[in-house]
């Protein structure tokens, strides 16, 4: 168990509020029901941030260490972090995960110093599914509140409640019953992209559209990131007055489409007028099919890290999208085998 800092290890500061503070240890410390387990866990303080405050250069590193840990016969991972970034960070470790080991992420929505505190359960049903033969092939998942998700679907959705995390497109693959993890669902393939380049940027902007959108911050942006993901409205429109910005955008740099709703396809060919979506993918844009933006995001600054070209690009997309043939992701895809068998 990698402990990165979060809600989850927050007491109170003396300056007042809550900061990180307790350790892995304390935190399974607290929870009595795992010496009925059996399971051994080796616990490492790895960060003590919260989630807001990591950055990519804190889930290389974790992604080093859990490639380490599992080449010396760990049989399943548990991530501890804050729930803000959670979405995100989930989903690139899934995107540099291709073994079959669980590797399960989960936070806390309530502090220690809260009635009700929701850490040691999470952290409880999260070493359970980590430890259990029914999770392996399923990638990287997030288990909060006894719901299992998998990580390129899960949301964080409210900002207080404990129910937050939620899988739009598809629903969660599982839940947490009795101490056991029971999945219902399972994920028909798992894209995994290639390690970093050493030394190449990824710096990847993201860019809502809103009502009476001018379109200023779209002005020079191609000078300063790698690539762009444009939050559209809808199934993927914008106004049709950003279309010269966007085109003059899309010719320096890869730009995909993703829908700023946060649940459905962006789609290829239903509506035509300038700015909809079949206007914005035939000047060059990719799309993000059932992606969100900030997945979206993720997705392409690892592509962008991995020195993929355009091509590469969008037959990812098409695939992690989710309208794509697996067939045509640029590299090998994960195994989903669970208990010795394909998923479904």
């Amino acid at each position: 168990m990698l402990s990165l800092g979060g809600t989850i290890t927050m007491t109170t500061g003396t300056s007042g509020g809550v900061v990180p503070a307790l350790s892995a240890e304390q935190l399974l410390a607290a929870i009595p029901a795992l010496a009925d387990m059996d399971v051994a866990i080796d616990a490492l303080d790895f960060r003590r941030l919260p989630g807001a405050s990591l950055g990519f250069d804190d889930l290389t590193a974790v992604i080093g260490v859990i490639r380490d840990r599992l080449g010396h016969s760990v049989d399943g991972v548990v991530v501890v972090q804050g729930t803000d970034t959670i979405e995100e960070t989930a989903y690139l470790l899934d995107l540099h995960h291709p073994g079959p080991e669980p590797v399960v992420v989960t936070g806390a929505m309530r502090n220690p110093t809260l009635a009700g505190a929701d850490g040691p359960a999470n952290v409880l049903a999260a070493v359970q599914t980590a430890a259990s033969t029914a999770a392996r092939g399923a990638g990287c998942l997030v288990v909060l509140a006894d719901e299992i998700h998998a990580a390129r679907r899960v949301r964080k959705t409210h900002s207080t409640a404990g129910s937050t995390f939620q899988s739009p497109n598809g629903g969660p693959l599982g839940y947490v019953v009795e101490g056991q993890p029971r999945l219902v669902n399972a994920l028909p393939y798992r894209p995994v992209v290639p390690d970093p380049i050493d030394g190449r940027p990824q710096r990847v902007a993201l860019v809502t559209i809103c009502l009476g959108d001018d379109g200023v911050l779209l002005d020079g942006l191609a000078d300063l990131v790698d690539g762009v993901v444009v939050a559209g409205f809808g199934v993927g429109h914008v106004p049709q007055h950003l279309v010269g910005k966007l085109q003059e955008l899309v010719e320096l740099v890869p730009v995909v489409l993703a829908s700023r709703t946060g649940a459905g396809p962006v789609l290829a060919d239903t509506y035509g007028f300038p700015g909809s979506e079949r206007d914005l993918l035939a000047r060059g844009f990719t799309g993000a099919g059932f992606l969100d933006p900030l997945k979206s995001r993720i997705l392409l600054s690892a592509l962008l890290a991995a020195g993929a070209d355009r091509k590469a690009i969008t037959s990812a997309f098409a695939v992690a999208g989710g309208h794509g043939d697996p067939a045509t992701w640029p590299w090998t895809l994960a195994t989903t085998e669970r208990d010795g068998a394909a998923g479904a």
